[in-house]
């Protein structure tokens, strides 16, 4: 996604909470896919909230766009990796539609209300005597693409007629 903005992209910085122990799993998977891309991925740790302005400052500094995967979808994280990644002149990609509608770019991932609902008929089958254990493992089958335009504009960045075409919402 983040080449339909830059064709040339060749470096992308990915923020990541080293608490959070899907973190070495994201970052496996993001790098395998980056290098069919020939894009280089510069893994950013932020394990706190002060540590977000370092790890953002710092690749700005090497020229890197943001991707960011942080465990827990806190709107304060998003407003501030938002705030941070446009004082560098960072666009930024996230899972969380929250983050969007706090200033960053884009995001694409799961439909969080979707999962939350989900998980409430697997509570309800567990409380009605289903076993946890006879109940199938699903996978998300909802994904969302949010853009925030203002963030676009500020970036002085034009939205792709492509990603538009494809977006459940462009926030203005």
């Amino acid at each position: 996604m983040l080449r339909a903005f830059s064709p040339k992209l060749s470096r992308v910085a990915v923020l990541l909470n080293p608490g959070n122990p899907a973190s070495v799993l994201v970052l496996k998977h993001v790098t395998t896919a980056a290098s069919t891309l020939g894009v280089e991925i510069e893994a950013a740790s932020a394990a706190t909230p002060q540590a977000i302005e370092t790890a953002v400052a710092d690749a700005a500094q090497h020229g890197a766009w943001r991707r960011h995967r942080r465990r827990r979808c806190v709107p304060l994280q998003g407003s501030q990796i938002a705030a941070s990644a446009l004082q560098h002149r960072l666009a930024t990609l996230s899972f969380y539609r929250d983050h969007v509608v706090a200033g960053c770019l884009l995001s694409y991932g799961q439909n969080v209300a979707e999962f939350h609902r989900r998980a409430a008929t697997y509570i309800d089958k567990i409380l009605n005597g289903a076993k946890p254990e006879n109940l199938p493992v699903e996978q998300p089958t909802k994904f969302d693409l949010l853009i925030n335009s203002r963030t676009a504009a500020m970036l002085g960045l034009a939205i792709p007629r492509e990603l538009i075409v494809l977006a459940d919402e462009v926030i203005e």
